[in-house]
């Protein structure tokens, strides 16, 4: 049965009543991947929602795309980029930049999601890379944060790295959407990174990551594959054992005399 891409009201009518499922997919492969599978939200580069074939392979996923507010600019800038992207197929934008600038984009119906707790472009506020939330009084600045949130129009939060009843009990006390990333089950939604799951992230793996596949070590044995294969054209070359008859074309016989006559004449 084919599915239908949900709304923003069909996403928040299911909020409280099971997890969703998120990945941030980065190519064509993977997001037809995802469509096939049965994954609810992807997070998506501006190059790929806006790629030719994206609608093609992932009719029903709810798509979102972001920017990160350092590269943005002025928060018309952000809202003429962001009109651009939902008519290019994307569901909501991503936004890490100020309150106003959520509200700005809110007020022209642009569907936005925030980002609390470990926010990489805003990790100097909170200390580095590590968990937000762990003192009642950083928990209730999480709270409050949310509930700003949702006062300025976002639909939805990506909640990254909070403890897990931190995590809950916010969800139980607001309205917007929570996208869990490594703040556990008691949210809306479970995030992370398909190169995550297919083995591909080569650096720092997150404590909330889980690997399903083994990819980087198949890409390494089709590397070494290519390189044999490329150095055994080169010792055929040299052998002369490439090329073989099969690889090559003759001119008939009769032809073939009648060229070397006339070459043999040439000047």
């Amino acid at each position: 049965m084919k599915r239908k891409k949900p709304t923003i009201a069909d996403l928040r009518a299911l909020k409280g009543k099971g997890q969703l499922t998120m990945l941030k997919v980065t190519t064509l492969e993977e997001a037809a991947a995802a469509e096939e599978a049965g994954i609810d939200i992807v997070s998506l580069p501006e190059e790929l929602v806006t790629h030719p074939e994206y609608r093609h392979v992932a009719p029903s996923l709810f798509s979102m795309t972001g920017k990160v507010h350092l590269e943005a600019g002025t928060r018309d800038d952000y809202l003429r980029w962001s009109l651009q992207m939902l008519a290019a197929g994307a569901d909501a934008v991503y936004c890490s930049a100020g309150l106003g600038t959520v509200e700005h984009l809110a007020r022209e119906f642009i569907p936005v999601v925030g980002h609390v707790g470990l926010v990489p472009s805003r990790v100097t506020w909170t200390g580095g890379f590590k968990a937000v939330g762990k003192t009642a009084a950083s928990a209730m600045a999480l709270y409050k944060e949310c509930k700003a949130y949702e006062e300025a129009g976002a639909f939805a939060v990506e909640i990254e790295v909070v403890p897990v009843e931190v995590a809950s009990e916010i969800s139980k006390r607001v309205n917007l959407l929570l996208w869990s990333m490594g703040a556990g089950a008691g949210c809306d939604a479970q995030y992370l990174f398909a190169e995550d799951i297919l083995g591909t992230n080569r650096g720092h793996m997150p404590r909330h990551s889980k690997v399903y596949r083994n990819f980087a070590a198949e890409f390494d044995r089709l590397q070494r594959e290519r390189v044999a294969a490329f150095s055994e054209y080169i010792a055929d070359v040299r052998s002369g054992a490439y090329p073989e008859d099969k690889h090559i074309v003759h001119m008939p016989e009769a032809e073939w005399d009648a060229f070397i006559e006339k070459i043999g004449k040439a000047r």
